[in-house]
């Protein structure tokens, strides 16, 4: 299974539009962070997970050619906003794409792509096929089993995905004790870290490390990044030994 990073930052990407901070003037690619998104590829299934405003250009920069499954984790506009862009994939791939989604996050996707589902089928919209994921209750795409569980972002359910050994957590401040099962050892654990000091609705990144020793992962990734964090170079070099920043286009193999 091979896993890339779309986009590692945060809702305003890094660096931040007219910030002037040395996180913002880095030369280090690892420092530009599209918003965050991932992909997964297994056995001749392609998923990605979040389709944020720089969906297409994240298409672009890996040249991904095939799309079985976008899955949603929640309704932010920052893990949403790109789903229009399916289009190029109906029109290449001559098919429907299936989007997976919770009922709340569906609801978003009605308002915010009302074009989509209003019934009208203007020519050039996206052609998808929505289904519903159920807290707990895996399913399948292709081959590939996906588990779903819940965590909370602040006050508002956010799906996190069980997919062999692998564990995704994106937009999380607690996991609660009824999904910690779902995460216990995973090979690979990538967790949401936005920054140091304490946040409404993100881990820090020492809740972050302490999360990871809880759920006893063999490898951490860090992911939805501010630039308020550090510098990727200076931060990597606090970190444990298992624990990484992850950086957009970084692929793993499990």
């Amino acid at each position: 299974m091979k896993i890339t990073f779309l986009g590692t930052g945060t809702s305003q990407g890094v660096p931040l539009i007219a910030c002037r901070c040395n996180v913002c003037l880095s030369d280090d690619t690892r420092d530009k962070r599209l918003r965050t998104s991932i992909m997964i590829e297994d056995e001749g299934v392609t998923i990605v997970i979040d389709s944020g405003p720089d969906f297409r250009q994240q298409m672009l920069r890996q040249n991904v050619t095939s799309l079985d499954g976008l899955l949603f984790t929640h309704g932010h506009k920052d893990h949403t906003a790109g789903m229009d862009d399916v289009r190029a994939f109906n029109y290449i791939l001559n098919k429907t794409i299936d989007v997976y989604a919770a009922i709340p996050t569906q609801t978003i996707l009605k308002r915010e792509f009302q074009y989509i589902f209003d019934g009208t089928e203007y020519p050039g919209i996206p052609r998808i096929n929505l289904n519903t994921i159920n807290v707990n209750e895996p399913f399948n795409i292709g081959s590939l089993k996906i588990q779903p569980f819940e965590v909370i972002h602040h006050k508002m359910p956010v799906l996190g995905f069980r997919i062999k050994n692998f564990t995704y957590i994106t937009d999380a401040n607690h996991i609660p004790e009824y999904s910690r099962k779902m995460i216990l050892n995973s090979e690979i654990l990538v967790l949401n870290a936005l920054r140091r000091e304490a946040h409404i609705s993100h881990f820090t990144l020492s809740q972050a490390i302490a999360e990871s020793t809880q759920a006893k992962a063999h490898k951490t990734y860090l992911t939805h990044i501010s630039h308020q964090l550090g510098l990727h170079s200076q931060v990597q070099q606090e970190l444990p030994d298992d624990i990484f920043l992850a950086y957009d286009g970084l692929t793993l193999t499990l």
